[in-house]
């Protein structure tokens, strides 16, 4: 499922339980702000699907690391790639432990004082023990689910990997059981005796959008644009006034 194009101003959550207070486990359970914590898992699938790119988060060699990498989910798992050149490929080799997060930003919150402003956002969080994706069968479904997750259908559009593009091309798998998600949907949240005050309050929706895309300049002639170019332009339309 993805819901591009749609902001948390207008949307409905009804068809998740967002009433859920349990946490998958102690370390995914929300500290602050728990009026925004979720534990349903189908929203924390939903935004993973939705984003683009993910940030991986590890310790290496007693230094933090958060890298920005593209991901897909695969029904338990996400999987995400980099170069078997990387700080990671040893960590991933020893089963690292690994934070992935995904975050989809909806709106702008301008409250009437500067202390409320604040952001419409989904967030998920997904703790786990990383390993390195070693089977042929695997790492194709690996490449084809990442490849599609920006633009479904393209793996079947493209020429597909080499044999040393697969050698350079290291995979990692996360299995999805430690998570939790964040989601800020909430209006204003002035002061009460702020509301007399003649300042303008109100959301600023956000969304992703797509432009008219641009070919190639070495393109042969006759080639078109292709139907999964076409149908993410056609998702990722302007907001409508």
């Amino acid at each position: 499922m993805r819901w591009s194009g749609l902001s948390l101003v207008s949307f409905s959550w009804s068809s998740y339980d967002c009433s859920m207070t349990d946490a998958s486990s102690e370390r995914t359970r929300v500290k602050r702000a728990k009026d925004k914590a979720r534990y349903d898992r189908g929203i924390v699938d939903a935004i993973f699907d939705e984003a683009l790119i993910c940030h991986v988060g590890f310790v290496a060699d007693g230094s933090p690391f958060v890298i920005p990498t593209i991901h897909a989910r695969v029904g338990d798992i996400l999987y995400f790639h980099g170069s078997p050149a990387s700080r990671m490929l040893r960590l991933m080799k020893e089963g690292a432990e690994v934070t992935v997060t995904a975050t989809l930003l909806d709106g702008v919150v301008a409250a009437r004082s500067v202390f409320h402003h604040s952001m419409h956002y989904r967030s998920a969080m997904v703790f786990g023990k990383a390993r390195i994706v070693d089977s042929s069968e695997e790492r194709v479904v690996a490449l084809k689910a990442i490849s599609n997750a920006a633009l479904p259908g393209r793996w079947n559009e493209a020429r597909l990997p080499s044999r040393n593009e697969d050698k350079g091309t290291l995979l990692v798998a996360v299995p999805i059981e430690e998570y939790s998600a964040k989601v800020s949907e909430n209006d204003m949240g002035d002061e009460e005796e702020d509301y007399d005050l003649p300042i303008w309050a109100g959301v600023i929706p956000l969304s992703l959008v797509a432009g008219t895309p641009e070919s190639d300049s070495r393109l042969l002639d006759g080639v078109e644009v292709p139907e999964s170019v076409r149908e993410f332009v056609a998702s990722h339309p302007p907001f409508e006034e």
